[in-house]
């Protein structure tokens, strides 16, 4: 019989700490719903004390999914953890996941304390989250950097405590994968909790240094039966460990004897809502989810393939979801099929909402002769901008080699009427110099990123930019079959997040 692997959700925590990937409310709902669909067992919703918008969220989610387990992060401290309680009232069930770094450098120079002082402190929020709620999360911040005998004398007091899940991250992504497996190892063999089966050991690793994945697997070989992960790898820095690269290293490796509960079909579509909601492209060579992850471009591999499919996949993609034959629609699919292809992507349209997409879907069918999930996914969150104050009313480009380009652009700010036309080095330089006339504030272009969603030359365009303002940075999103068009509206959603 195998083990069970809990398979630990921070998508909508840690993966959320991106900048330019915030989601609101509702989003948040939608991708907790996606991952109890995918069969996530616990899923870390926010952490409440840090805003009343996470706290909010924690609340939401905790009243939109049923079955998985909802964690709230806290600090070793009592109003965080009095704050997280609270947030997790409707949760069916709960989790305070709360601690500490036991790092000697954090000690030092994080909280200028002792390793003894530490260890009181760790036990006392255990205790403390446990008035509150059965299954306690105890996190041993930089766990990678903390030498191991200090580090088991931390997770056997916080055991005896009450803590059901012990978390060893590695916080800074510096561990190698023998090193960690070890740590994991010395752990499982020197606390006597965890041989008892009083808690199980978690792994939470960070890909600094490309290795998280590989941290994670080394630290479930060696007894860890929990991996804190995100869809896609997000999060802050390099990123997390992937859910979908671990899901499916032990689909492919039977012979670790190690199950998970996720529905692995299910892993495609949830990238794409991801990806879509966060505005945060998956680059194509990204294992399992890539938009390269199945394609074959050398001669020797397609004949291969072409031959015989397991010459060079290890994995059949409708295993992880992608099933070419079922993401197409065109301008003659009506609203049923839209409808239900979005809810097969975690989305959920009725009514007027529903009515808009398929209007804009309609729209877009006419530019292009197939619309795919991600166009699916952008046009269900266009509405995003019905509430912006400042809204692209038209523009008009003129281009061509040997002249210079020339942008007319309109807006409309709150209800007036604004125009403006500049010249620039390009039509998307002119266009947003056109914009800054009406936009007359000190605004510096810090990054500007263009993706396809697929290889069409009719393909809906996806701009990320990054604008400076008073000392800030801001993120914005644009898409459009133009991609100068789809530039300004990325712009305008910058401006739109500006600080008054």
């Amino acid at each position: 019989m195998s083990d069970r692997l809990y398979i630990f959700d921070t998508t909508l925590r840690d993966g959320e700490q991106v900048p330019g990937c915030q989601l609101n409310t509702i989003e948040k709902i939608q991708v907790a719903r996606q991952l109890e669909a995918l069969g996530v067992d616990v899923i870390e919703a926010g952490f409440p004390i840090s805003s009343p918008g996470d706290f909010n969220s924690v609340i939401e989610i905790s009243k939109a999914v049923t079955w998985p387990t909802i964690c709230a992060l806290t600090r070793a401290v009592t109003k965080d953890i009095d704050v997280a309680a609270e947030a997790l009232a409707y949760a069916k069930h709960k989790r305070i996941h709360t601690g500490i770094g036991t790092s000697d450098s954090h000690i030092r120079y994080k909280f200028n304390s002792n390793r003894e002082e530490i260890i009181e402190r760790a036990v006392a929020a255990v205790k403390y989250a446990k008035r509150y709620v059965e299954d306690v999360e105890f996190y041993a911040e930089d766990a990678g950097r903390t030498d191991n005998e200090y580090l088991a004398r931390v997770i056997d007091a916080v055991v005896k405590a009450g803590a059901t899940v012990c978390n060893i991250p590695d916080t800074t992504g510096y561990c190698l994968p023998e090193e960690f497996g070890n740590k994991i190892k010395y752990l499982m063999e020197h606390v006597d909790g965890l041989s008892a089966g009083k808690a199980i050991l978690s792994t939470h690793c960070h890909n600094d240094l490309g290795m998280a994945t590989a941290n994670t697997m080394a630290g479930i070989i060696n007894g860890a039966r929990q991996a804190e992960v995100t869809i896609n790898g997000i999060g802050e820095r390099a990123g997390n460990t992937s859910l979908e690269e671990v899901a499916m290293i032990l689909k492919c490796h039977r012979g670790i004897g190690i199950d998970t509960n996720i529905n692995t079909q299910k892993i495609y579509p949830t990238s794409r809502l991801v990806s879509s909601l966060m505005n945060m492209p998956v680059q194509p060579n990204k294992a399992i989810v890539g938009r390269n992850a199945f394609a074959h471009s050398s001669g020797i591999h397609q004949d291969g393939v072409l031959k015989n499919v397991q010459t060079y996949e290890i994995m059949d993609p409708k295993d992880v979801g992608i099933d070419d034959n079922s993401i197409v629609l065109t301008a003659r699919s009506g609203r049923a099929a839209l409808k239900h292809r979005l809810s097969v992507l975690g989305v959920e349209l009725d009514g007027e909402a529903l009515d808009k997409t398929y209007e804009a879907f309609l729209r877009l069918a006419d530019q292009k002769k197939e619309i795919n999930d991600d166009d699916i996914l952008m046009l269900a969150g266009a509405d995003r901008t019905a509430s912006h104050a400042i809204k692209l009313d038209y523009l008009q480009v003129t281009t061509g080699m040997g002249v210079r380009s020339v942008a007319c652009i309109g807006l409309d700010i709150t209800g007036e009427k604004f125009e403006a036309s500049a010249s620039g080095n390009g039509p998307v330089d002119a266009a947003i110099k056109a914009l800054k006339r009406i936009i007359n504030r000190q605004m510096t272009l810090k990054e500007f990123t263009i993706q396809a969603i697929s290889k069409g030359s009719d393909d809906v365009g996806k701009v990320h930019m990054q604008v400076e303002y008073d000392g800030r940075v801001y993120y914005g999103f644009g898409a459009n079959t133009d991609i100068v068009t789809a530039s300004v509206e990325a712009y305008i959603d910058c401006i739109n997040k500006f600080k008054k």
